[in-house]
């Protein structure tokens, strides 16, 4: 609203006799629709500004109130329409408050001089004693945090994206603190240098500090009972409840934080759920889940990763059940780059009593399970690929994004096989070969440094990455023959090494690009990042084909692919998936018999592995 007046002096006189005052009644503006009968209490300093209040608002369910102002202290505040302000125990400084808001019984709502609004602040994940290598700020997502961390080093890179994120705000932080429409701030105490936008619902928190707060409409953020958050970012579909305490982390979309959980120094992505436990100097990617209180997420990389008790990372107990998570797809780095656990790899875990998978090689051995007995670690190749697990992820992740359209700032590509994960695949069949060809057919276990395979777990690893190999070709070869551009692909752009930026599966070569054009000025500002992003992720497709069209022919020994050659992939494509279905229906049959799952429920997964058939054509 732009349009304000004077109040006359007769509506001076209504607020005087409902004991309300003013330093300078001429300060005061109001629309032109004002009327001063629901003021109460109320004492003005410095410029106020007042829209009108008409409307009744619902405080409690079928419970409703008038609109107006009671029993506060407001100074340099603008208060849009319908806004129902009261019992405020200290006072308002300095903020804009929209339309519809409810604020009651809370204490202080103040921005203060050189507010940050928590933006622009750098924390250091992976290592908490490091400087600092991601920048916090509203238009941060999983991609462009992951780039940050593992372009660190690359010192001209690090100051031109530092300079453009402050170019950013320099221009979008606002003079002062703001609350958007449809805000319910209550039972809250202190509120201090916070933007907290539309539709956000505020109840019991005890402090808010240096904070942006990213609500929506469509993607309403809760704040509740207890919590304290200091030099924050909360974005669009949040809940953060029952005292958190949480300083210099930024929560992406659709997260969920709560029952105690304390984080440092953090950052949580997309679904991201996290109770009970810790976070120092964290990267939790798109689907990270911790729920114990003994969990301490420090130093790490993790994504679509459920953090168990103790050395447990994963709680296998409820693999078919209801209650089952899922837990790691993409990896769990430590800040050395060593990685606890296999990358690509949904549903495995490590029950080795402390001992870490440190050697580099290690992660090229995907969909492992890693098992202690007495002081050795076993080390199963691709067995996690024909477990229950492993098939309930890949149909759970895309039902629980929870984000909606409007808010998914963070790219998630939910492709179990992938030219990344099954470029993990093809050095993993390397590895087990040549530890095959070292040591011979004749031997009961091989060495693969300090761990140990046995030899029938190598054997029916190098069948089950060659069931996952040929899934892969045929289900690639269906897609691009039902897209168009089934053939020798039309560019370059794909062929050579995958990598993953916390949910983005892009070619090495299109990320540096990226880090090139940043350097060289071609990428001027921080949407153009975010926009190339995007459009990787929407070339997916033809880039993948790239890559797998060279793969297919490696594989089958081709110059191309012929109608006859396409028949023939396919049907080794379907074999591949039935000999898949079996092995994950004898995994089924397994827990089953050892008492763990309801016979019903384990009819129920049957009954879906039944229609796998329908996904073959």
């Amino acid at each position: 609203m732009s349009d304000y007046r004077n109040l006359t002096r007769t509506e001076i006189e209504v607020l005087e006799n409902n004991v309300c005052w003013a330093e300078d009644w001429q300060r005061v503006m109001v629309a032109e629709g004002f009327k001063p009968y629901n003021f109460h209490r109320v004492i003005f300093y410095g410029d106020i500004r007042l829209g009108e209040f008409e409307k009744q608002v619902e405080v409690s369910k079928g419970f409703f109130k008038h609109s107006g102002i009671n029993d506060a202290t407001l100074r340099n505040v603008t208060v849009g329409n319908d806004c129902l302000i009261e019992k405020v125990g200290n006072y308002i400084n300095n903020y804009t408050i929209g339309n519809d808001c409810y604020i009651s019984n809370i204490c202080t709502l103040e921005t203060t001089e050189d507010a940050t609004y928590g933006e622009g602040s750098i924390i250091s994940v992976l290592n908490e004693m490091g400087d600092g290598n991601v920048t916090i700020f509203r238009e941060l997502n999983s991609q462009l945090a992951s780039f940050m961390v593992k372009h660190n080093n690359d010192k001209v890179l690090k100051k031109t994206l530092q300079q453009m994120i402050e170019d950013e705000l320099r221009v979008s932080r606002p003079d002062r603190g703001y609350i958007g429409n449809n805000v319910k701030i209550i039972n809250a105490k202190d509120i201090t240098n916070t933007i907290i936008k539309g539709d956000c619902e505020i109840s019991g928190a005890a402090r808010l500090s240096e904070c942006t707060v990213m609500s929506s409409m469509d993607a309403p953020v809760f704040i509740g009972t207890g919590v304290i958050c200091e030099n924050s970012i909360i974005c669009d579909g949040c809940s953060i409840n029952n005292s958190v305490k949480m300083q210099d982390c930024f929560v992406g979309e659709a997260c969920q934080i709560t029952n105690g959980f304390t984080a440092e120094a953090s950052l949580f992505f997309a679904n991201s759920f996290m109770a009970n436990g810790e976070a120092c100097a964290a990267f939790c990617g798109p689907f990270s889940a911790s729920h114990h209180k003994c969990s301490l997420l420090i130093g790490g990389e993790f994504s679509f990763y459920n953090a168990g008790s103790n050395t447990n990372f994963s709680n296998h107990a409820y693999k078919m059940g209801p209650l089952h998570w899922g837990t790691l797809e993409r990896g769990t780095k430590t800040a050395s780059g060593a990685y606890v656990l296999m990358p690509a790899t949904i549903g495995a875990f490590s029950v080795c009593f402390g001992k870490l998978m440190h050697h580099p090689d290690t992660r090229n051995l995907p969909f492992s399970y890693l098992m202690a007995y007495g002081e050795d670690c076993y080390l199963v190749p691709g067995r996690n690929i024909t477990t229950v697990g492993l098939y309930r992820d890949i149909k759970k992740w895309p039902k629980r994004d929870k984000r909606s359209k409007q808010s998914k700032k963070s790219i998630i590509n939910f492709d179990w096989l992938s030219p990344f994960t099954v470029g993990e695949i093809l050095q993993g069949i390397e590895i087990l070969k040549a530890l095959r060809s070292a040591s011979g057919d004749n031997v009961s276990t091989y060495n693969f440094h300090e761990y140990v395979i046995n030899a029938s777990s190598l054997r029916k690893g190098l069948k089950y990455y060659d069931i996952a190999l040929r899934i892969y070709m045929g289900a690639v070869l269906k897609r691009a023959q039902k897209e168009g551009f089934f053939g020798c692909p039309k560019s370059d752009v794909g062929k050579g090494r995958w990598v993953d930026l916390s949910g983005l599966l892009l070619p090495e070569s299109e990320e540096q690009r990226i880090v090139d054009d940043i350097k060289n000025g071609t990428i001027e500002n921080v949407q153009q990042i975010l926009d190339r992003f995007s459009e990787i992720n929407d070339n997916y497709s033809d880039y993948r084909w790239a890559w797998s069209y060279q793969m297919i022919l490696d594989y089958y020994g081709l110059e191309e692919i012929t109608p006859a050659d396409a028949e023939r992939i396919r049907e080794d494509y379907v074999r591949a998936r039935r000999a898949w279905i079996a092995e994950i229906r004898k995994d089924a049959e397994k827990e089953y018999q050892m008492g763990d799952v309801e016979q019903e429920v384990y009819e129920d997964f049957l009954s879906k592995l039944d229609h796998e058939i329908d996904y073959e054509n």
